[in-house]
C-alpha cells in the first residue's frame, strides 16, 4: 500500500526551517540529498513546474517497506545529469551555486530551468525529528527512513524558458548583426568620440587599402590626423552628430593606406547607454570618388568654356560680383576690360575653323600668363574675352597691365606653318566711376571696346561719357520707347516650337518694335533699355494679353510662351496680374508657359520662389530660359519649382559636330531627365543639330531651321500645315 496515495498530507504554507511564506516564492523550493537525490522537502509549486504532485517527489514508504520518490537527477535529462551532478558536487559547505539544465516534466515535455541554492551538512540542515530518527532504521510507527545523506542541498528551481529564449534571440540577433557587419559590401565602423576605431568590417578595410579590419584599427589610432585630408572634418563630423544626432552624406577627402586620396560619404549616428552617455559612433562609408569627379566635371562644364577652359559668362559674373564686393570693403577699384581680337575673321575665313580654334586657345593662354593669379580671364564668346582686374589702386598700374596684355597678344605665332600676327582692341570700365553693378560695367567696357575699334584697332580706350555717342543714342531710344505703346508701334511675333517628329507644340511670343522715327529696332537694343527704365512691366502686360488673345483663336490647342522680366518678380501681385489676363482672354492656364531667366534669382530668392509657386498654382508652366548662361544654374536648378529647361543657343551652336560640342547639351538633357523636366533647345539652325539633340532625349526645338518669328497670320497658317516665310 502506498501511503503517499492513501494518506492526505497536510499542505505546507511556510518553509519548514526559515518560515518564509511559500506563496511569496516564485518557484519551487526543495531540499534533497546531494548524493541520493532524495527529496526531503518540496514546496506546493511542484506540480506547476514539474507536473508531479508533492507526494510523488518526497521520500516515503509502503506497508511492506521503504518507497523512494522521484529523485532529483531523475528530473534532469540524461544527457545533462553528469554535468549538473558534477557542478553541485564541486560546491563546498555553505557555498552558493547556480546551474541551468533541462527538466523533463511528468507529461514528457522539456522545460529549461535554473537552480540556485546552497550546500549544507546534513546534521546542520535536517529537522529535529530527522536528526533523532537518523539513529534508527525505522521510526516508532514503522516508517522506513531515507538514506543518511552527509550533505543536503537547499535550492530554488525556477522556470528559465523565457530567459533562454530571450538569450537565444539576443544571440541570434548578435550573430546576424555580426554577419552583416563583417560581410556587407558597404564599409561599416564604430569609433570613439576622441577618434579611435573600435571596429571595422572587411569592406571598410578594403576601401581604405588595409589587409584586414584589425590592421585598419591598429593603424588609424587618430582619425582626424591619419585619415582625413582636412583634420577639421572630424570635429565637424562630431559637431553635426552632437547638434543633429546624425550625419547624412557627410562627404570628405581621406587618405588610403598607400597615401592616395579618395572621396567618401559617411552616414552615422551616436549610440548612448541607458544613462544617456555616449558609447560610440557607428555608421557606413561609401566611396564617392567617381560621383564627386562627375559632379566636378558637370560643374566645370557649366561654368567654363569648352574650348579654352576659361571661365564662361556664368562664372565671369560671379567673379566680377566677388571683386566688386571686395572693392567695397577695401575702397579699391575693379577694372573690367573687354578684349576683342582684331583680324580674327581673316584667320577663320582663310585658314578654317580649326585654325581659328587654335588661335583662340593660344590667346587664352597668353592672357592668363599676362595677369596675376587673383585676376580673371573669361571667354565672353567668339573672339571676345573679358578681364577682371581686382584691387587695382592706381591708373598707372592699370595701364601697365593693359600694355602687357597687348604685347602678349601681338607676339607672332605659327599655325599650320604660317606666321600670324594678331592685335586686340580693349575697352575699359572702372568700378565705381563707370558703374556699380555687373551689367553696367560690362556694358560700358563693351562700348569702350567698340570705340577703340572705331579709332583704328590695336589700342585700348577707357569708357567716358563724352566719347560714348551711344549714350546720346540711348536717350533718343528711351524717348521713342516711351511713346511706342501709345503710338501702337509694338507688336508680337511668334516663333514656333516642334517635337522630334516635326509636330507643332507651341510658340514663343516675342516683342517687336517698329519705330516711326527710328525704324525697326532690334530687341537686343530696346529690351535692356526697357528693363533699366521700368517700361518692361507694361510692355510685358501688353505681350501677355496679345499672346493669350491670339492663342485662343489658334486651330490647334498648343501652348504659348511669354518671357517674364526679372524686374517683375519684385511685384508680389504678379500672379494676380497674370490670372486677370487669363480670365479676360479666356485662355486656359495650362496652355500658358512663363519663361524666366536665371538673373531673376539674383534678388530676393525666397520671394521669387513664392511668386513662381503662385504662378504654377494657376496652372501655368514655368520654363527656365537661356539655361547655363545665368548665375549658379546648377546650384538652383534642383530647388526651382520649374517644369521646362531651355538650352541656350550658345550651347546648341556647333553641337552637330558631336563629341565635346555636345558635352554641355548632353549634360543638361541628362540633368533635366533626372529632375523630370521638359527640355527645349533654342537656336536650332540645321537638321544635324536637331538630330543630335533628339538622339539624347531633347523634347522640343525652336530656331530658324523650323521658322523665323512669324506674324499672327503666319502662325495660324503654320498650325494649319501651310508653307510660311
Amino acid at each position: 500500500m502506498d501511503l503517499r496515495r492513501s494518506v492526505a498530507l497536510p499542505k505546507a504554507t511556510r518553509c519548514e526551517e526559515c518560515q518564509v511564506p511559500l506563496a511569496a516564492v516564485d518557484g519551487l523550493l526543495v531540499r534533497y540529498g546531494r548524493d541520493s537525490g532524495a527529496f526531503y522537502f518540496v514546496s506546493h509549486r511542484s506540480e506547476a513546474l514539474t507536473g508531479y504532485a508533492v507526494a510523488e517527489l518526497l521520500w516515503g514508504d509502503g506497508a511492506t517497506g521503504a518507497v523512494a520518490g522521484i529523485a532529483h537527477d531523475q528530473l534532469i535529462l540524461p544527457d545533462e545529469r553528469e554535468r549538473v551532478r558534477a557542478e553541485i558536487a564541486a560546491v563546498g559547505e555553505g557555498e552558493r551555486y547556480r546551474v541551468r539544465y533541462s527538466l523533463r516534466r511528468r507529461d514528457g515535455s522539456v522545460h529549461r530551468v535554473r537552480e540556485s541554492g546552497v550546500v549544507l551538512r546534513a546534521e546542520k540542515s535536517r529537522s529535529r525529528h530527522q536528526r533523532a530518527a537518523a539513529q534508527r532504521t525505522v521510526t516508532a510507527d514503522g516508517v522506513a527512513l531515507p538514506p543518511a545523506d552527509e550533505w543536503l542541498v537547499e535550492a530554488l528551481i525556477e522556470d528559465d524558458s523565457e530567459q533562454v529564449a530571450s538569450e537565444r534571440r539576443r544571440d541570434d540577433a548578435e550573430w546576424r548583426f555580426r554577419s552583416m557587419f563583417e560581410n556587407l559590401v558597404v564599409g561599416m565602423f564604430r569609433t570613439t568620440r576622441d577618434g579611435r576605431y573600435l571596429a571595422a568590417n572587411q569592406a571598410l578595410a578594403k576601401l581604405y587599402g588595409y589587409a584586414s579590419p584589425s590592421a585598419l584599427v591598429a593603424s588609424l589610432r587618430n582619425i582626424a590626423e591619419r585619415l582625413y585630408v582636412d583634420p577639421a572634418r572630424r570635429e565637424e563630423f562630431a559637431r553635426l552628430i552632437r547638434e543633429e544626432g546624425r550625419v547624412i552624406d557627410f562627404v570628405s577627402e581621406v587618405y588610403r593606406a598607400d597615401g592616395t586620396r579618395i572621396w567618401i560619404a559617411e552616414n552615422a549616428h551616436a549610440v548612448h547607454d541607458a544613462a544617456g552617455s555616449l558609447l560610440y559612433y557607428e555608421g557606413t562609408v561609401e566611396n564617392v570618388t567617381e560621383r564627386r569627379e562627375y559632379q566636378a566635371r558637370l560643374e566645370h562644364q557649366a561654368t567654363h568654356d569648352l574650348l579654352t577652359g576659361l571661365p564662361n559668362r556664368t562664372l565671369l559674373r560671379d567673379r566680377l560680383h566677388q571683386a566688386i564686393s571686395a572693392a567695397k570693403r577695401g575702397s579699391s577699384r575693379v577694372v573690367t576690360a573687354f578684349v576683342d581680337l582684331d583680324n580674327f575673321k581673316y584667320v577663320n575665313d582663310s585658314l578654317g575653323h580649326a585654325a581659328g580654334d587654335t588661335l583662340i586657345i593660344r590667346m587664352a593662354q597668353r592672357l592668363r600668363e599676362a595677369l596675376r593669379a587673383i585676376d580673371t580671364v573669361a571667354r565672353y564668346g567668339g573672339d571676345e574675352f573679358v578681364l577682371v582686374l581686382a584691387e587695382h589702386s592706381g591708373l598707372h598700374h592699370t595701364m601697365g597691365t593693359l600694355e602687357r596684355v597687348q604685347r602678349a597678344i601681338s607676339e607672332p605665332l605659327f599655325i599650320d606653318g604660317r606666321e600670324l600676327r594678331v592685335n586686340c582692341s580693349i575697352g575699359v570700365s572702372l568700378y565705381p566711376e563707370n558703374g556699380d553693378d555687373i551689367g553696367t560695367l560690362l556694358r560700358h567696357a563693351n562700348a569702350a571696346m567698340h570705340h577703340a575699334k572705331a579709332l583704328g584697332k590695336g589700342q585700348f580706350q577707357f569708357f567716358t561719357r563724352e566719347m560714348n555717342t551711344a549714350a546720346h543714342q540711348r536717350l533718343a531710344l528711351d524717348s521713342a520707347l516711351r511713346r511706342a505703346q501709345e503710338a501702337n508701334e509694338l507688336s508680337v511675333a511668334y516663333q514656333p516650337k516642334i517635337d522630334p517628329y516635326g509636330v507643332p507644340c507651341g510658340f514663343e511670343a516675342l516683342m517687336r518694335w517698329n519705330s516711326a522715327e527710328l525704324g525697326p529696332i532690334s530687341p537686343e537694343r530696346f529690351i535692356p533699355l526697357a528693363e533699366e527704365t521700368g517700361l518692361i512691366e507694361s510692355m510685358t502686360d501688353f505681350v501677355l494679353r496679345r499672346a493669350c488673345q491670339e492663342a485662343v483663336s489658334w486651330p490647334l490647342p498648343v501652348s504659348v510662351a511669354v518671357n517674364l522680366s526679372p524686374r517683375l518678380f519684385r511685384d508680389p501681385h504678379l500672379a494676380a496680374r497674370v490670372e486677370a489676363i487669363l480670365a479676360e482672354t479666356g485662355l486656359p492656364a495650362a496652355r500658358l508657359e512663363l519663361e524666366i531667366t536665371e538673373s531673376a534669382l539674383l534678388g530676393d530668392l525666397s520671394q521669387t520662389m513664392t511668386i513662381i509657386e503662385s504662378l504654377r498654382a494657376l496652372g501655368a508652366r514655368i520654363a527656365l530660359d537661356d539655361f547655363g548662361t545665368g548665375y549658379s544654374s546648377l546650384t538652383y536648378l534642383r530647388r526651382l519649382p520649374i517644369d521646362i529647361v531651355k538650352i541656350d543657343r550658345s550651347f546648341v551652336t556647333d553641337c552637330e559636330q558631336g563629341g565635346e560640342a555636345m558635352a554641355i547639351p548632353r549634360s543638361i538633357i541628362a540633368l533635366g531627365r533626372c529632375l523630370h523636366l521638359r527640355i527645349v533647345a533654342e537656336g536650332v539652325e540645321n537638321p544635324r543639330q536637331l538630330e543630335q539633340l533628339a538622339a539624347y532625349g531633347c523634347d522640343e526645338f525652336q530656331g530658324f531651321l523650323i521658322a523665323k518669328p512669324l506674324s499672327p497670320e503666319d502662325a495660324r497658317a503654320f498650325l494649319e500645315g501651310k508653307r510660311v516665310g
